[in-house]
């Protein structure tokens, strides 16, 4: 029989308390996280420059965000090529479709005040649509859907893109003469900068001011983005990149497109330094948490315009710069594009693209980092080149995800069941289980399945700590002298919760 004494060789270090970084540990591992990333600016720009190289952009920008500060900014090539302008962190290109999650941002803060609801039909707003269905038997298409581009209008990057300085009163023109649909709404994915117009044209009527005034006034000023625009001819022209094609070897300027209506999906200019803190507020929305609101939106609406609510693509076969080929999948949330890989990893974030420009920018909330980057080319394929330096930084620099805090109850369910361990001497008396634990797993049975795992791990050298999954479930490790376990378990939704499930299995070391 496997002996109590055997297996706590770190009873001492247990009962010393709660098994958790101080917060000395947690400030020294982010300090020589930083640091670790420090050491790879000179990669980070190296992939960007290479990038520029080989797709001909004429100039860009970029910045990487760590923790809500931008750490690090480059910036390579001409913004005017003619007057060989060269381009810096504060020039200002226009983002294209990285707008639109701030008029996604603008319709959440309105839903926030009460004024609108998501699933309100855009008709409400938008009377001169009423009617329009893809069959008869379709329901009307809602705020959501066109956030979501759910609304069944076909994609139009290519019409869209020269229409930027459309007035509403064009708009309404076009609508009333009907819109033609790519497939039923409600029920697929299909992009559509109609649709991020219409919200913008819904902002207007709603707010009682031009949604350029009110992105301005509510998202723009507080976060102090300063370097940011709509009308190209605000701009200085020493800051002002013109947009540019690479056609018979050689960089052929694109007009300048006036400020509109249809700049609601793709209008906006700004600059790396003013779009980081931008990208800042996407990540300060992590972790959930009972601090005092100090953003112009949300958490909770900042954290629900981040999420997966239309399924986009499966990619079976991703390949990354590294030659690591795995699965991708994406979806859209609400001016955010949402993608997952292979090994779990969480992106979030936009590109943009219009005639002359080409940019993107992408977050990992887990992580707390972030990149953009912003060019004066053509539609150049950004995400791939954020997707790389991602890459690079997470496994270049050793990044896992920022650990979460687990909640009281949790630690304290982890503590307990440590000290049950491994004889499983007095469990059925503790209190510390749900109603169904033993009914599914007696003791004579838990005892059976964990003895010769104990047993092949040895005296246990240390519990490692608590690693939450969120605060209802979690594990740790028991490092032992000759293999090393790990402990699973799982708590109810009562009121009081209990443990509902462990599970012990080996680990590799």
């Amino acid at each position: 029989m496997l002996k109590r004494s055997a297996f706590f060789s770190c009873l001492i270090y247990l009962s010393a308390g709660v098994i958790a970084m101080s917060h000395t540990s947690v400030s020294t591992q982010n300090a020589d996280r930083i640091s670790r990333i420090r050491y790879q600016f000179e990669n980070v720009g190296a992939i960007y420059n290479d990038f520029a190289l080989r797709n001909h952009i004429p100039g860009y920008a970029y910045g990487l965000i760590v923790d809500g500060k931008l750490v690090s900014s480059g910036s390579g090539g001409f913004i005017n090529v003619a007057q060989q302008i060269r381009a810096t962190p504060q020039s200002m290109f226009r983002i294209a479709s990285m707008t639109k999650s701030f008029t996604a941002m603008a319709i959440l803060k309105l839903r926030d005040e009460g004024k609108l609801r998501l699933d309100d039909p855009v008709a409400l707003y938008i009377p001169e649509i009423k009617n329009q269905q893809f069959t008869h038997d379709t329901p009307a298409i809602t705020i959501r859907d066109l956030l979501t581009h759910s609304a069944g209008y076909p994609t139009d990057d290519p019409w869209a893109d020269r229409r930027l300085a459309n007035t509403p009163e064009e708009l309404i023109s076009l609508l009333k003469r009907g819109v033609f649909f790519a497939h039923v709404p409600g029920v697929a994915f299909e992009y559509s900068n109609l649709g991020y117009t219409m919200l913008g044209y819904i902002i207007n009527k709603v707010a009682g001011v031009p949604y350029q005034e009110y992105i301005a006034k509510h998202i723009w000023q507080p976060l102090g983005m300063q370097d940011a625009a709509w009308e190209y001819s605000t701009v200085s022209s020493s800051q002002l990149a013109r947009g540019y094609r690479w056609e018979n070897e050689q960089w052929l300027e694109e007009p300048l497109l006036h400020d509109g209506i249809f700049g609601a999906m793709g209008g906006m200019i700004a600059s790396v330094e003013s779009f980081s803190r931008y990208m800042a507020l996407h990540l300060s929305a992590w972790p959930p948490r009972n601090d005092v609101e100090t953003g112009p939106v949300k958490r909770s609406s900042i954290r629900e315009m981040q999420q997966p609510s239309r399924f986009s693509e499966l990619v079976p076969n991703f390949n990354y710069p590294d030659g690591h080929s795995g699965a991708q999948v994406s979806a859209y949330g609400y001016g955010l594009r949402w993608i997952q890989d292979d090994q779990g990893r969480v992106y979030v974030g936009h590109s943009g693209g219009l005639p002359g420009f080409g940019s993107n920018w992408m977050i990992m909330p887990e992580y707390g980092i972030g990149v953009v980057i912003l060019t004066n080319g053509t539609y150049p394929p950004t995400h791939l080149a954020n997707l790389a330096v991602l890459h690079a930084l997470v496994s270049n620099a050793r990044l896992e995800p920022r650990p979460r805090e687990p909640s009281q109850v949790l630690q304290q369910m982890y503590q307990q069941l440590v000290k049950l361990l491994p004889t499983w001497e007095r469990a059925e008396s503790s209190g510390l289980f749900a109603q169904n634990f033993f009914l599914d797993t007696p003791v004579s049975r838990l005892k059976h399945e964990t003895e010769p795992l104990f047993i092949k791990a040895g005296a246990i050298k240390r519990v490692g700590p608590l690693q939450p999954e969120n605060q209802a479930r979690g594990s740790f490790d028991l490092e032992g002298e000759h293999a090393t376990l790990q402990a699973y378990f799982e708590l109810s939704p009562e009121h009081q919760p209990l443990i509902q499930k462990f599970i012990l299995k080996e680990i590799a070391r």
